[in-house]
């Protein structure tokens, strides 16, 4: 890729082009650019100044840095979404899942011992042989 031109030498060819004092082809072909390229430069020109609709450089620096914080806040958001449910589960899960119990709170109805497994944490009845006796 080659090496783009000094501001400087853009706003100068771009000065001369404006006088009209010589064909477009000629003047580029005077200061060794391609037609294409200051045609290109004429339209920035026009658009920083303001009498051809589209992005200046200086917006364009301003809606770059409008997404990349607005990245950065969607990515903080997220990880704080996260963090704030996974905090209110271990908080909380009562009062998300009534059925969810301590196991010393409940014990099985038929032998009023502890389940083994952790049934009880489900809010399922004990359905295995901890103490005897079957489902």
């Amino acid at each position: 890729m080659p090496r783009p031109f000094p501001a400087e030498f853009r706003r100068d060819v771009v000065a001369v082009a404006r006088k009209h004092e010589a064909p477009i082809s000629q003047i580029a072909k005077d200061f060794g650019i391609s037609e294409a390229t200051l045609h290109n430069w004429l339209k920035e020109a026009d658009i920083e100044d303001g009498s051809r609709p589209g992005v200046t450089e200086k917006e364009a620096a301003e809606l770059m840095n409008a997404r990349k914080r607005i990245r950065l806040l969607e990515q903080e958001n997220e990880i704080l979404c996260r963090a704030a449910a996974f905090f209110a589960w271990e908080l909380a899960p009562k009062s998300k899942f009534p059925l969810v119990l301590d196991q010393d709170v409940r014990r099985c109805p038929r032998c009023g011992g502890l389940p083994d497994a952790g049934l009880f944490r489900t809010g399922l009845l004990c359905m295995e042989d901890h103490a005897g006796h079957g489902p």
